[in-house]
């Protein structure tokens, strides 16, 4: 069992956590393409709320999880305890897997092809150096890691609290214009909830304190603190930054451009003010990297702590830093960017990521039915536990229906994981004869 050693992090550090994971190229890409699809702006801004209350929801229900199973590890730790260790390591093996890898990957690819505009390395290449000088960075303390996390995300905050200022102080280029229909008739179309699929995969990664509980000072106290705190104010950061975007430049200006930053930072600054915003959405994505890069091998050392086959990646440095999870998670996500473009990987993972999202937080009902309750309770229950499982029962079934194939690749990610676990056991069972 690890048994965390030397500084551990507050509150605070553990919200720029969830901060830095909840804040990626989702909410500078997304809103184009929801434009495409829907005319209305407050049916936009609609969208966006409706996103940070179901991620606030969740966020309760894992504070109540990460209070009361108070190891690092997130969902593999939670369903362990809570169902089966089958079923924890499956959520384990999704994680090792796909699940940080490919989102570090993906950051790191976005940060390449802004930044590729500027210099000469290919963005390729640039993502891969990245990936490499983020884990270097993560393989030396909790201290540097917390340091690096907090300065980044930092940045971060203030590069977006610039645009929103921008935006709502300078005069509009393209006045926002409200169509004659309602925004009720666009709420209830199948329009809408596609883009509410979407909006909620741009809000992923307020669970990220969950999964280094060990690391933060009094996680009773703190790490409801860091959950909530941090999913509120990105929430209030997203659907402010829409608004502006929206306030600044016409539904035509945006309908279906993937750089939003560029296209507003244009319109307000010209081209060479917009190139420079383009840069400096790259440099803020070194925190959504730096995160993943944090959190993810915490949950391949819960992993290897508890099953022998992946009992070397469970070595810490004397810092208490898994260097070797560190180091796995970065060689899969070179690997990643070196042999295709996986946009049908990330839907698959996120289908099977949000099979398990689902599964804890359902875990808190079951939770407290067999072990009663006491200590920290999830506000609002049993009633924000319901909405958010039957918002999220029916994304899983529309993105069945709607993306089989990504649906049947990331099933059949888990049965890879079942035959492994099933390795697990039998090297277990033959450890145990010839003692």
């Amino acid at each position: 069992m690890h048994k965390p050693n030397g500084r551990k992090i507050g509150w605070i550090s553990a919200s720029a956590i969830v901060v830095a994971n909840m804040v990626g190229t989702g909410v500078f890409t997304s809103l184009g393409l929801q434009l495409e699809v829907l005319s209305n702006p407050w049916a936009i801004v609609i969208l966006w709320a409706l996103g940070g209350i179901i991620s606030l929801f969740g966020a309760f229900s894992y504070a109540e999880l990460g209070t009361k199973l108070p190891r690092s590890g997130g969902e593999y730790y939670f369903l362990s305890k809570i169902y089966h260790p089958f079923i924890g390591y499956l959520s384990g093996w999704v994680s090792l897997t796909v699940g940080f890898a490919a989102s570090v990957a993906l950051a790191a690819m976005a940060m390449g092809a802004y930044i590729g505009k500027f210099v000469l390395l290919s963005p390729q290449a640039l993502a891969i150096v990245a990936i490499v000088l983020i884990s270097t960075v993560h393989s030396v303390s909790i201290k540097t890691s917390s340091h690096f996390q907090n300065t980044f995300t930092a940045l971060k905050l203030l590069l977006i609290l610039f645009l929103i200022a921008a935006c709502f102080f300078m005069p509009a280029t393209s006045p926002m214009t409200i169509p004659e229909e309602g925004v009720l008739v666009e709420l209830g179309t199948p329009a809408f909830a596609v883009s509410l699929v979407y909006v909620i995969y741009a809000f992923s990664g307020w669970n990220a304190a969950a999964y280094i509980v060990e690391e933060i000072k009094e996680p009773a106290r703190n790490l409801p603190k860091a959950l909530i705190g941090g999913t509120l104010v990105v929430s209030l950061l997203y659907i402010l930054l829409q608004l502006a975007f929206l306030h600044q430049a016409s539904v035509a200006d945006l309908k279906g451009k993937v750089e939003i930053g560029q296209v507003v930072a244009d319109l307000m600054f010209g081209p060479i003010g917009g190139q420079l915003v383009s840069f400096f959405i790259a440099l803020f994505l070194v925190s959504s990297i730096s995160a993943m890069v944090w959190v993810g091998p915490r949950v391949i050392r819960a992993m290897a702590n508890d099953y022998s086959i992946w009992h070397f990646l469970a070595q810490d440095n004397h810092k208490g830093i898994p260097v070797r999870a560190v180091w796995l998670q970065a060689i899969i996500s070179i690997f990643m960017i070196a042999t295709s473009s996986f946009e049908q990987v990330l839907l698959y993972s996120g289908f099977v990521l949000q099979l398990f999202t689902t599964a804890a937080v359902a875990g808190v009902f079951v939770m407290r039915w067999k072990n009663g309750h006491k200590g920290y309770s999830s506000p609002g229950y049993p009633w924000v536990q319901i909405i958010f499982l039957s918002i999220s029962i029916w994304m899983l079934a529309f993105l069945m229906y709607d993306r089989p194939l990504e649906s049947l690749l990331g099933l059949g990610n888990l049965l890879l994981g079942a035959v492994s676990y099933w390795w697990s056991n039998r090297h277990e069972q033959k450890l145990a004869v010839k003692e």
